[in-house]
């Protein structure tokens, strides 16, 4: 007790003076306007920024909802046209892109539909810009899809302007790029012809969009033109696509499959 006595005496001073810019302190914010007003808008200022950030939040989560909402309408939307055309053979479904790789030479996403929403093996996938890829494994809740960006893949398309018949493939090093093969030397390649599903297979209908012509090359005694295409899927933003389904899938592959059977 006497050592605590000792050290109040020893700073005495400095307590007093202290205690005096506290006092002068609490005078001057309680009785001049401005000093009050500042500190009070700092500390609303502060307040504001937190609820800035939880709103933030509460909008990330809400968007993400809205944008599912989104994809849903679109697929009904689109069921709603197919029937107004005349055709209730193809249907879609919505589903989200729950992982995906672009860095590879296979490439593969998994999308958040499975065998209990009717998702089989075979069906076509696309999303509102063109075409995505074919269902490659089917599970009860996922699928995994194997998209145009994979060395796996070939689709049969047409050039839109004349619907002379090509295949696309992908090279395994664009994202955004494929190649065309089996274009004739005699075929007048433009830049930004449009590309698309040939409807040749029940997986895509036909004239669904797959991509433009960058840019072709017919060196001096080729056949063949070297086209790349730029694909209308943008597959390092893709988020939600479209399942497609065809009533008439599984009687037209059987009869495929008997065809090949007798070659």
């Amino acid at each position: 007790m006497q050592y605590l006595w000792k050290i109040l005496h020893r700073y005495s001073n400095f307590l007093v003076f202290l205690l005096l810019e506290v006092a002068a302190f609490l005078l001057l914010f309680y009785n001049q306007a401005y000093p009050r007003s500042s500190m009070l808008s700092t500390a609303n200022d502060v307040v504001a920024w937190q609820y800035e950030r939880v709103n933030d939040v509460g909008d990330y989560f809400a968007l993400k909802h809205q944008n599912e909402q989104l994809a849903q309408d679109n697929a009904m939307l689109r069921n709603q046209l197919t029937l107004l055309q005349g055709d209730s053979i193809i249907t879609y479904q919505s589903a989200k892109v729950v992982q995906m790789t672009t860095d590879r030479l296979h490439n593969y996403l998994t999308i958040d539909r499975g065998e209990k929403d009717g998702v089989k093996r075979g069906q076509g996938v696309r999303n509102k810009d063109g075409v995505v890829g074919i269902v490659r494994t089917v599970g009860l809740n996922y699928s995994v899809v194997l998209p145009l960006i994979s060395e796996q893949s070939q689709l049969s398309c047409r050039f839109k302007k004349n619907d002379y018949l090509c295949s696309l493939r992908w090279d395994g090093k664009d994202t955004r790029i494929a190649l065309l093969t089996d274009v004739a030397s005699h075929m007048v390649v433009n830049s930004g012809d449009t590309i698309v599903t040939s409807g040749l297979s029940p997986v895509f209908p036909e004239g669904l969009a797959v991509g433009v012509v960058d840019n072709s090359v017919l060196n001096p005694g080729d056949s063949y033109y070297t086209i790349r295409v730029r694909l209308q899927t943008n597959f390092k933003r893709l988020k939600y696509v479209e399942v497609i389904r065809n009533a008439n899938q599984d009687e037209l592959e059987e009869l495929e499959g008997q065809e090949n059977g007798l070659d």
